[in-house]
């Protein structure tokens, strides 16, 4: 068992007097920084073709030691928690700062909320109990659709353990708890094939996401879109109205708005929203916000890992844009104040502004009033990958489920759907807010800079006005 009641610092044997010491003379001469230390451990079974294909265990600690000035970052890490390898980061760090500081850096605001349980995903569930639940879950998958004819099933778990220590002393801590069940489906009717997936998870153990009734849920989804797969059809292109569904399609507003809005590319003036704090971005009744403060979400943080409690920040209100997710680095030199939005996937990494849970919020309609307004169109109802350029706003994604619309209802499912635009233009064509907002089932990931980091998406159904479609159909 991990005792979560030691620091890092007393579990590998560093003395918090002499480790405090080296963080003051490191930062004697820096505007900020912290020493961010960790230990994770981490574990995932993987399940395919009716058999256990991979049970993996993996442990790993280390610290990063940051110093600042004006806006020059020196970062050090190691994955040795030493005296001798704090004090050889701490010379590297020193030798790097050319100047003096400029500004006092004030420490980050105490807060007693706790999102999610301090617990070890990793130690709630046998490896034995694990391959049962993938086993019984292969055979419903396979029991629901002569079809199905391939089933692939993982479930992952890790406890991610911080501790954050400023030249004051003033010491942060949290525990990350992280669960993740997936599951993918191929099915076959001798004349094509479908795919479909489906994941849940969240922080806390795998009893309160993995139940019985959840997982089955899981795999009947991805069982059905597997299906509905197979009867697709290729999806027309053009110029065409789009309605997207509720929850995970805001990975398309995660990707071509919300990364515009993280400080670090609008200090740069490399984001499309650059020099518009306070104008108009998005049609009204468009709010955008981030909040970290979603209990047990995959992109809830009680502190964010500079050490600054997590926040709901309101991104775009109405349609004006009034406030970005910034790190302490870019909040100072930006004259604003920090979000709760610094985060690094590891101590291996250097914190930068990051999305935790980003969600526009629901307007007034229902569902199906947004898509009976719709003469001919496109219903977008879940999204694979996708490219986006920051500085200009323009996106690619491709569907992996999508229908079309014809004189206001939905009839054939089709396949291989792209949807084109720019991220700014697409929020101002925006004409209907659905009242139906819901977030993700618990599966987002983040990539930005090489680095990754589990959030959270979610939005109402919306109505996009003319946007461009690329298809494959003659």
């Amino acid at each position: 068992m991990s005792d979560t009641s030691l620091s890092l610092l007393e579990r590998s044997g560093v003395g918090r007097t002499a480790a405090l010491a080296i963080v003051e003379d490191t930062l004697s001469a820096a505007d900020d920084g912290e020493l961010f230390l960790e230990h994770r451990q981490s574990e995932a079974t993987v399940w395919e073709d009716g058999r256990l294909k991979a049970a993996s265990f993996d442990e790993s600690q280390g610290f990063g030691l940051r110093a600042i000035s004006d806006e020059t970052a020196a970062y050090c890490h190691s994955t040795e928690i030493s005296a001798a390898a704090l004090r050889r980061a701490s010379a590297t760090c020193r030798s790097i700062l050319t100047q003096a500081a400029s500004s006092d850096s004030s420490e980050p605001p105490r807060s007693n909320v706790k999102l999610y349980p301090s617990l070890n995903p990793t130690e709630t569930m046998a490896l034995a109990a694990k391959v049962a639940l993938l086993e019984a879950a292969d055979r419903f998958a396979r029991a629901l659709d002569p079809r199905v004819k391939q089933v692939s099933l993982s479930i992952a778990g890790e406890c991610q353990n911080i501790e954050i220590i400023r030249a004051s002393g003033a010491a942060y801590r949290d525990t990350r708890p992280l669960v993740r069940f997936n599951v993918s489906i191929m099915s076959d009717d001798g004349k094509a094939r479908g795919h479909g997936s489906y994941g849940i998870g969240g922080r806390g153990a795998y009893s309160v996401y993995i139940d019985e009734g959840r997982w089955q849920d899981a795999v009947r989804e991805a069982v059905r879109q597997s299906i509905v797969a197979l009867e697709a059809k290729p999806a027309p292109a053009g110029e065409m109205d789009v309605v997207l569904g509720s929850g995970w399609p805001g990975i398309l507003l995660h990707e071509a708005v919300g990364h515009g809005l993280e400080g670090d590319f609008n200090r740069k003036k490399t984001s499309a929203f650059s020099g518009l704090m306070g104008e108009r971005v998005a049609a009204e009744g468009v709010t955008i916000v981030d909040d970290g403060t979603l209990p047990n979400r995959r992109g809830s943080l009680s502190i964010d890992d500079e050490g600054t409690p997590s926040s709901s920040t309101t991104l775009i209100e109405d349609g004006i844009l009034v406030g970005y997710m910034q790190d302490r680095l870019n909040a100072r030199l930006m004259g604003m104040k920090p979000t709760g939005n610094g985060r690094r996937q590891s101590f291996a990494h250097h914190p930068m502004p990051r999305m935790t849970n980003t969600y526009m919020l629901s307007g007034d309609k229902p569902r199906e009033e947004i898509i009976a307004s719709v003469k001919r169109g496109l219903y977008a109802v879940s999204f694979g990958g996708g490219q986006v350029d920051i500085t200009s706003g323009k996106f690619v994604f491709s569907c992996t489920e999508a229908y079309l619309i014809e004189n206001g209802k939905l009839t054939a499912p089709v396949r291989d759907a792209i949807i084109i635009g720019n991220g700014p233009d697409a929020l101002t064509r925006i004409s209907m807010i659905g009242n139906d907002m819901a977030l993700d089932p618990g599966i987002g990931t983040c990539g930005k800079n090489g680095q990754g980091v589990p959030v959270g998406v979610g939005q109402p159904s919306l109505r996009l006005d003319r946007i461009t479609v690329g298809g494959t159909a003659a």
